[in-house]
């Protein structure tokens, strides 16, 4: 997978820094730079590069105004960087795959580089299940739920975790406990909002403080008066409740 890298930002010190950590990557094939918003967009038609780096607060144009000034067909995947984490929230709003907060470490630049190179070959693989970012600012302008992916705080960020990994929900009072692997993220809603921003084919409620991802499961095994206990192929044990056993039965048949 060889992919074009642009990295926008008005100090050059900045742009140096990104293109030093790019420079051990296989994947990466193309490096280019862009000083100033203009001249990101006429690079971005121009060159049709695969991921921005695009710092946020520039003189003239911010990340933002070029964003609009691209189009949401054109824009490539997108990594916001910049040093006011006040920007996080309306970064994510606009389905950016990443946000750098400056200064940055390797460590944190490659997990999010990581990230957006995976983004681009499923979307290379015609697999890409993520809406096209008119579609889900559309959904936010329209109050709808967005089932692509959930946000979570950690440690004053706001992180995006992709709903087809999750593999499990488990409520805690006023919260609810994504299980994602071996990652947990706790998120302050209820179970039952949650639940309908959903997709009802793959996720199904176990019991009133749970809910599994159809695909993460590896058994069903059964319990005592009529409750069954959920196996997953992570190694967490669900319970299957006899009150909800009737969603399963068109998969299952228990």
């Amino acid at each position: 997978m060889e992919i074009r890298v642009l990295i926008v930002d008005d100090e050059p010190l900045a742009r140096e820094r990104i293109r030093d950590l790019l420079k051990d990557e296989p994947e990466i094939a193309e490096i280019d730079e862009a000083g100033n918003g203009p001249q990101a967009v006429e690079m971005i038609l121009k060159k049709n590069p695969d991921l921005v780096f695009l710092d946020v607060q520039m003189p003239r144009m911010d990340g933002f105004a070029i964003l609009k000034a691209v189009g949401a067909g054109k824009m490539p995947q997108v990594v916001f960087v910049t040093a006011y984490d006040q920007y996080a929230v309306r970064a994510f709003e606009v389905f950016a795959l990443g946000y750098l907060l400056k200064p940055f470490g390797r460590k944190k630049f490659q997990k999010t580089l990581h990230r957006a190179l995976d983004e681009i070959q499923w979307s290379r693989t015609g697999r890409d299940l993520n809406r096209t970012m008119n579609e889900f600012l559309g959904e936010i302008r329209s109050g709808g739920p967005s089932t692509d992916r959930i946000f979570v705080k950690s440690k004053n960020r706001l992180l995006p975790v992709r709903v087809r990994e999750i593999d499990w929900i488990e409520a805690a009072g006023k919260y609810y406990i994504l299980h994602v692997g071996a990652e947990e993220h706790i998120v302050r809603e209820t179970l039952g909002s949650l639940e309908e921003k959903l997709p009802a084919r793959k996720f199904r409620r176990t019991h009133r403080s749970s809910i599994v991802n159809i695909d993460s499961i590896k058994e069903i095994q059964p319990l005592f008066h009529g409750d069954s206990c959920i196996i997953l192929k992570t190694g967490a044990k669900v319970t299957l409740s006899r009150s909800y056993r009737d969603r399963f039965k068109d998969l299952f048949g228990v």
